[in-house]
């Protein structure tokens, strides 16, 4: 890694941290100012998939089916964005995607223990809303979720709304 991607990549993470910090400075802390804490942040997450979707499969060929847009989402999208792949996907065939990140880049520097799990939804709102959007550039309209077991692994499922 050059001097520039680890410039590019520290300056990601402050962004992305402070963003989080902004959000939540500006709410009282109660469960329903934390849920709506995390839908804004799951909606900028969403404007920005929508942008850099439509920046990166400008010269590509259409897409032939679901799995294809998917696979596209893990290699290529999830390149650009994190510098790695997804570690693992998994479907049902039945519009369920399971999108595993074995080292999630916006949660290492937290602890590996289960100390920070609690404050894991904040960190992966954003990147739940990134890949919404990308998708629904793409024409899929989904719901993403994200689960953490064990820091800083993390699972992001993919449920396809059929239209």
């Amino acid at each position: 890694m050059n001097k520039q991607d680890m410039a590019d990549e520290a300056l990601f993470l402050l962004l992305h941290n402070e963003m989080i910090s902004c959000v939540y400075k500006g709410s009282e802390q109660g469960d329903s100012e934390n849920g709506r804490c995390i839908t804004k942040l799951e909606n900028m997450g969403f404007r920005v998939g929508q942008g850099l979707i439509e920046r990166f499969t400008k010269d590509t060929a259409r897409f032939k089916d679901e799995l294809d847009i998917m696979k596209f989402v893990c290699k290529d999208f999830w390149t650009s964005v994190f510098k790695k792949q997804i570690d693992n996907l998994r479907t049902n065939h039945q519009g369920i995607y399971v999108l595993q990140d074995n080292k999630f880049r916006l949660i290492t520097q937290m602890s590996a223990g289960k100390q920070y799990l609690e404050q894991a939804p904040k960190y992966l709102a954003f990147t739940c809303g990134l890949i919404r959007g990308g998708l629904s550039n793409l024409g899929i309209k989904s719901i993403v979720t994200a689960e953490v077991s064990v820091m800083p692994a993390c699972k992001f499922q993919v449920m396809i709304q059929k239209l």
